[in-house]
């Protein structure tokens, strides 16, 4: 006999550790501890170091790279010790979360508690794990050669595989909440897809923010710099233009305070339209929860420009977009066959 409540919960703790592996992975960057360990260890790296000449070591290593000699050249041993802990912990986490995926996947396959929908689903869900893994590297190592920063587009494919994951996750284990629930509703089942396509496409632009620091310029609103809209957007490549809203940081900056407004603009729209339907209350409850998300999502948005990106602000736009995200998938399962 299948034991599905065990499987719910695995999949329900690995929700939980991939929102804590973000919300690490936004203060990591948000202090700019990413590139504070140059290189990747798997086993002996889970161990940070233990003594004053293991530390003198590591910080050594680091001052072999551009983002010391570049940037941080006056930075003492007791400040390299600061970023170097947001860094180990966001990679310990990630490590933890690995072995969290990968010990009960082979308990429950041995054990022969997946069924055999179920199965594939978690065979996908350890490719994104690992997908994730190798992403953390390669967005790392980018910023170990001549630029002491790591690409955004390397940073904006990590962020979004974890959301992602995350998203997916949640989704199998819905699927195994709700195993024999019939609630589809297709007036509101294609406005919700579009609405998640246009939320992911606004986390990679908000990453896009993070990785190119876009958001300590143009701290106005609703205008982005005292009425010049787009000045500035247009003029930072003259060729091609198109650039600008990929690696200008006021193009990038452009692009994903436009998008918020289509995004609150649809989900607006769907709570106006599920107000006309029947609804059973898992329904109502996820357009509700999904509302009111994205409209504090959408507030924390301006401050956090207007205030010049304090850390705690930062982070708690980034948990917020989690929660609006979990919240669309959650919706959006409710209203599909």
């Amino acid at each position: 006999m299948k034991d599905n409540k065990k499987i719910i919960y695995w999949l329900l703790t690995g929700c939980t550790l991939i929102f804590i592996m973000v919300i690490v992975g936004g203060i990591t960057r948000l202090t700019h501890s990413g590139l504070s360990i140059s290189n990747y260890k798997l086993i002996s790296g889970t161990l940070p170091p233990l003594n004053e000449v293991e530390w003198v070591t590591a910080f050594d290593l680091y001052k072999q790279y551009p983002e010391y000699q570049k940037i941080n050249s006056s930075m003492s041993l007791e400040e390299f010790k600061d970023i170097y802990f947001w860094e180990w912990i966001h990679r310990v986490i990630g490590r933890f979360i690995g072995l969290v995926f990968l010990i009960p996947f082979l308990y429950f396959l041995i054990k022969k508690q997946f069924s055999k929908a179920t199965l594939k689903k978690c065979a996908v869900l350890l490719v994104l794990g690992s997908f994730q893994g190798f992403l953390g590297w390669y967005m790392v190592k980018s910023g170990l050669v001549d630029n002491p920063d790591v690409s955004h587009y390397r940073l904006a494919m990590h962020l979004t595989t974890a959301f992602i994951t995350f998203a997916y996750t949640f989704w199998v284990a819905l699927d195994l909440i709700y195993p024999n629930t019939k609630e589809a509703n297709k007036k509101l089942q294609s406005i919700l897809r579009i609405a998640l396509g246009l939320l992911i496409v606004q986390i990679i632009w908000g990453a896009f923010v993070a990785g190119l620091d876009a958001g300590w310029i143009h701290n106005h609103w609703p205008l982005m710099n005292d009425g010049k809209l787009i000045h500035e957007t247009v003029t930072l490549e003259k060729n091609p233009v198109w650039k600008n809203f990929v690696e200008g940081k006021s193009g990038v900056q452009f692009i994903h305070r436009y998008l918020a407004y289509f995004v609150v603009a649809i989900i607006a729209y769907i709570w106006f339209k599920s107000r006309s339907l029947l609804l059973t209350i898992p329904q109502k409850n996820g357009i509700n929860m999904l509302t009111g998300l994205v409209l504090l999502q959408f507030v924390l948005g301006v401050f956090t420009l207007l205030l010049q990106v304090p850390v705690w602000l930062g982070v708690l736009h980034q948990v917020v977009a989690f929660f609006l995200l979990a919240a669309l998938t959650f919706t959006l399962h409710r209203f599909s066959k």
